[in-house]
């Protein structure tokens, strides 16, 4: 028999909302280990020197801004930004260059953003006011709802109906972002911008119950920026794991697990590839992804339902990811210059964007007019890259599946696909010649996956979020509370409610529910401030 350590709580993952739930945890006053298969802490949310040494890339999550919305951080619950975290907000917000030669680009100032859609159409330019001040009006329902677990208060049709123009936002959930967005814009300039922005939460845009993308997207960029981490992603777990340490936590690296204990038919405890034994007296938090946590306990221990519903887990939309080291910055057309920007979006026309989503379910590669996500961080972050050199992120949607070959054919294929990617993006980007790349590295969905396991068929937000699976569908209809089907279990992570991206929304929401369990006053515990941590 291995070592055997036992702990208040144990969390298995050490992605960002692995650690949140521990800090949260440890917060308040319980002994927690966190166990990471990895070396490296964080999940999706890292950075890493990808391409050669000296520049600094996120893998997986670049964009925090979703996060400026989380109480985590609104209210720093966990002391983060007192113990260094700070944001970057660049402007221009995003550009996005056009064949014609034209382009749209958005700005922090509204009315600066409002002036360039007005050289497109005035019209437009007035309802993209009116998109803005419409959500104004109703985005703390839609934030309150994403902070809450699931059964913890109204549902988000009860908390819509209870607003004066409730029914006409009811409305608004169902329909797609497509048909917002063409109800809202005429000029397809506006519209393919509006909705490459809806998209970029992976969720297929003519989908319905996508239509609140079509405001979230845009009033979130617009008032938070594309907001960035200072010194990249990875300062995030970096930051947690202090906390959690200060508390009285350990965190191990190295250490995969591979089952579950099960005595007495709850869950005490993990064991991991090296046959370490970790009980945990009080619960164990699973960050794992669904499809691998049912293989880690006997079948029938589940229930035939939980197991039908993993079974009908749907991937999503996955990236196609490459990583570049540069001398100079991309340089696009913005107001008759040539300048750099954190991001850019190309994406062709709405049509274009369209072909994409039916191209991707079909299995087939989108590559004669790609719809791209830019990102260069290291022109507002210097500490990205070595001195005058920057960094650069292209990123594609691509499937997983591929229609001929399955995914095992990446691994022929994706240095030829980056290289097309590449040869798109500089039509725009003209001073990206090969002499201005210092080296590359190239992530395939597949090659996704391999990274990490949560990355379940190259998806890096945890699961599609359609209706079938978000909300108190998520993970699986009836456990949409963090509560497992075993005593004693408890799951967080982008597989639970509210899903993907940087939020420690489900690592938040998965405390909660478990210190309730336990008799402790929850929300008491998570909205307390902390006092400054010592040494920060």
């Amino acid at each position: 028999m291995g070592e055997v350590l036992e702990f208040d709580v144990v969390v298995a993952g050490g992605g960002h909302n692995g650690l949140a739930c521990a800090a949260y945890l440890a917060k308040a006053g319980l002994r927690v280990l966190v166990l990471e298969g990895r070396e490296i802490l964080g999940g999706n949310t890292t950075t890493e020197a990808l391409t050669t040494p000296g520049f600094r890339h996120d893998p997986c999550a670049t964009a925090f801004e979703l996060f400026q919305s989380s109480p985590t951080i609104r209210n720093d619950e966990l002391g983060l930004r007192q113990r260094g975290l700070q944001f970057l907000y660049p402007d221009p917000v995003v550009t996005m260059p056009f064949e014609d030669g034209t382009s749209l680009t958005m700005w922090r100032d509204r009315q600066r953003t409002v002036a360039e859609i007005a050289r497109f159409s005035r019209r437009d330019a007035e309802a993209y006011l009116e998109l803005l001040t419409e959500y104004d009006q109703v985005k703390e329902v839609f934030n309150d709802h994403r902070y809450t677990p699931i059964g913890y208060g109204p549902s988000l049709e009860e908390r819509l109906a209870e607003l004066p123009n409730g029914n006409y936002w009811k409305r608004r959930c169902r329909q797609s972002a497509l048909e917002v967005i063409r109800e809202y814009f005429e000029d397809d300039h506006v519209r393919v911008f509006m909705l490459w922005l809806a998209f970029m939460t992976l969720q297929p845009v003519d989908r319905p119950y996508t239509g609140r993308l079509a405001y979230a997207l845009p009033h979130g960029r617009q008032a938070n920026s594309w907001t960035l981490p200072a010194g990249g992603a990875g300062v995030l777990p970096a930051l947690l794991a202090s906390f959690i340490r200060e508390h009285g936590g350990e965190i191990r690296t190295g250490e995969w697990v591979t089952e579950l204990l099960i005595e007495g038919g709850r869950c005490t405890g993990v064991r991991t590839a090296a046959n370490r034994l970790y009980r945990a007296r009080r619960a164990v938090v699973s960050s794992i992804h669904i499809k691998h946590l049912v293989e880690m306990a006997p079948f029938e221990t589940w229930g035939k339902e939980f197991l039908r519903g993993v079974a009908q887990w749907q991937a999503g939309y996955t990236m196609f990811v490459a990583h570049y080291a540069l001398r100079e910055p991309p340089l696009y057309p913005v107001d008759g210059n040539r300048i750099p920007a954190v991001t850019a979006g190309i994406a062709g026309s709405s049509d274009n964007l369209m072909r994409l989503l039916n191209d991707f379910q079909r299995g087939q590669l989108h590559l004669d007019t790609p719809v791209l996500l830019v990102l260069t961080p290291s022109v507002i972050d210097p500490a990205r890259a070595p001195e005058g050199y920057h960094t650069l992120k292209v990123v594609s949607f691509l499937p997983y599946e591929l229609a001929h070959g399955g995914p095992g054919r990446w691994d022929a294929i994706k240095e030829e696909i980056a290289q097309l990617l590449l040869d798109h993006l500089r039509r725009f980007a003209l001073n990206l010649r090969a002499e201005n790349i210092v080296a590359h590295h190239i992530e395939s969905p597949l090659d996704l996956e391999r990274r990490n396991p949560h990355n379940w068929h190259g998806t890096c937000h945890g699961g599609d979020l359609s209706p079938a699976q978000s909300d108190e569908m998520r993970p699986v209809p009836g456990w949409a509370s963090h509560r497992m089907p075993i005593p004693g279990l408890y799951q967080t992570g982008s597989t639970t409610h509210p899903g993907g991206s940087v939020t420690a929304g489900p690592g938040r929401n998965a405390a909660w529910v478990l210190l309730d369990d336990l008799g402790m006053p929850a929300e008491a515990i998570l909205k307390a401030q902390v006092p400054s941590s010592r040494g920060a």
